[in-house]
């Protein structure tokens, strides 16, 4: 399996750095794995849905 770095993927999905390792920290990307002080991410890995924000929102009356 490929891996690549936080720094990569941030750039690959259009995030920042420290958003992905939020989601690394909080077990939100299968596949990744921490070693020593970096954390390695599969290639094949896909973007996390953002639960900060609401998809269906309802209409108010």
């Amino acid at each position: 399996m490929d891996f690549i770095t936080t720094k990569e993927v941030a750039s690959k999905w259009g995030i920042s750095d420290r958003r992905i390792l939020q989601y690394c920290t909080a077990g939100r990307i299968d596949g990744a794995e921490k070693i020593g002080h970096a954390w390695l991410i599969p290639k094949s890995a896909s973007k996390p849905v953002d639960k900060r924000y609401k998809t269906n929102k309802k209409e108010v009356k």
